[in-house]
């Protein structure tokens, strides 16, 4: 399931997740988050050329291979990091998802 919020509500939820955990010693916290930022599925090339646009506006560089590419910005512990899944890398996944509950493998002590 995909929701989509404002960009003021998602700042909003942040700095109120900052505080109830500044305020709060006894709630843990996780060793380190990543924020995802998934670039919009179009032709590869608009997608390289939004992951770069973003990867400039970080200040970072684009790294990646195999179809996935990212652009990210570390913050101590935080990590905001864009995402860009080219067309081909989608059809594989989508070809191996297509066998999802039509094939049951046995496991290594099952018998065959």
């Amino acid at each position: 399931m995909s929701t989509t919020h404002s960009r003021p509500a998602f700042i909003t939820g942040l700095r109120a997740l900052a505080d109830l955990l500044e305020t709060r010693p006894d709630i843990p916290i996780p060793g380190s988050t990543v924020v995802y930022h998934f670039v919009r599925d179009a032709h590869d090339a608009d997608m390289h050329a939004e992951l770069q646009r973003l990867a400039t506006l970080l200040g970072s560089h684009v790294d990646g291979d195999s179809g996935h590419y990212t652009a990210s910005l570390s913050l101590g512990p935080i990590e905001y990091r864009a995402v860009a899944i080219l067309a081909e890398s989608r059809a594989r996944y989508e070809a191996h998802d297509s066998y999802r509950g039509c094939i049951t493998p046995y496991g290594p002590s099952e018998d065959r």
